[in-house]
């Protein structure tokens, strides 16, 4: 189940929020958390690596 990078929250992979950022596509739980990811893109990025390696 995809994670929204702005919240946190897992989100349905049918969800009607996705953005693709290159190459990528990220899912979101809202309109708000998917227009906060494009502005601040490269900030949620690094916030969505760290998430990565603390579940592993």
């Amino acid at each position: 189940m995809p994670r929204d990078p702005v919240c946190g929250n897992y989100v349905d992979a049918d969800t009607a929020y996705k953005r693709e950022m290159e190459g990528v596509t990220y899912h979101f739980c809202s309109a708000d958390c998917a227009d906060e990811f494009e502005v601040n893109y490269e900030e949620y990025l690094d916030v969505e690596e760290q998430r990565s390696a603390k579940e592993q």
